[in-house]
């Protein structure tokens, strides 16, 4: 369990350190183009990953959900967004609200599976975060 959670949190510092980058490049060009330019060097570095891997069609693909296949979509949306809002909001604020809102979706998430979790401990820790961005905006 604690390799996972490490896993996860350093997870997360790569997301906050990606969007930084394409915040950056946002900059400099326009959101929607730091989002393209972020899709196609990921699509590079993950064929050369999937090359060493051995397959680009794994078994059981054709087989998935239409939802299953979106998330490319929601990906963009997701980078595109982080990237238009760091230069605005800067690093911490931005990261911060993501962070509660992915906190915040996945308690509903967890609340629509019938995940066993203690509700209001998770609500509690959303509220905590947007506490912790309110205190350091500036």
């Amino acid at each position: 369990m604690a390799a996972m959670i490490l896993f996860a949190f350093a997870a997360g510092m790569l997301v906050t350190l990606s969007r930084q980058i394409n915040g950056r490049l946002a900059v400099e060009t326009s959101a929607l183009q730091s989002s393209f330019w972020n899709h196609l060097v990921g699509f590079v570095a993950l064929a050369v990953v999937t090359v060493f891997a051995g397959s680009f069609w794994p078994d059981g693909a054709s087989g998935a959900p239409w939802l299953a296949w979106i998330g490319g979509a929601v990906g963009v949306a997701f980078v595109g967004g982080g990237s238009w809002l760091i230069p605005r909001l800067g690093a911490a604020m931005t990261g911060g609200l993501l962070v509660a809102g992915q906190m915040l979706s996945g308690v509903v998430l967890d609340l629509a599976r019938g995940q066993d979790a203690i509700f209001w401990m998770q609500i509690a820790g959303v509220c905590l975060i947007l506490t912790g961005v309110f205190i350091s905006r500036r």
